[in-house]
């Protein structure tokens, strides 16, 4: 199983207040979308939107997103990224 870090996800929420935030997930973690619908919702009564397309990575952002009035687009993956 993966660690989507949603204690993470809560205390980034908590410091931006978003108002608006679209979800995207590649296919693996789209059976987490509850969960990851929960926390959302246990910090921010912020409107959710979850992408449902492709998500190749995290360079491959929805186009239209400006449209949808996103002020926060989280992106998750499978592969852990390394920090130095």
């Amino acid at each position: 199983m993966y660690d989507l870090e949603l204690d993470n996800l809560k205390e980034q929420l908590k410091l931006k207040k978003p108002r608006r935030i679209l979800v995207h997930l590649p296919c693996g973690l789209k059976p987490n979308s509850m969960e990851i619908k929960k926390a959302i919702e246990e910090v921010s009564d912020a409107k959710i939107v979850f992408w449902s397309g492709s998500n190749y990575g995290a360079c491959d952002v929805p186009f239209f997103t400006q449209k949808l009035g996103v002020d926060l687009i989280i992106t998750f993956g499978h592969s852990e990224w390394v920090y130095q």
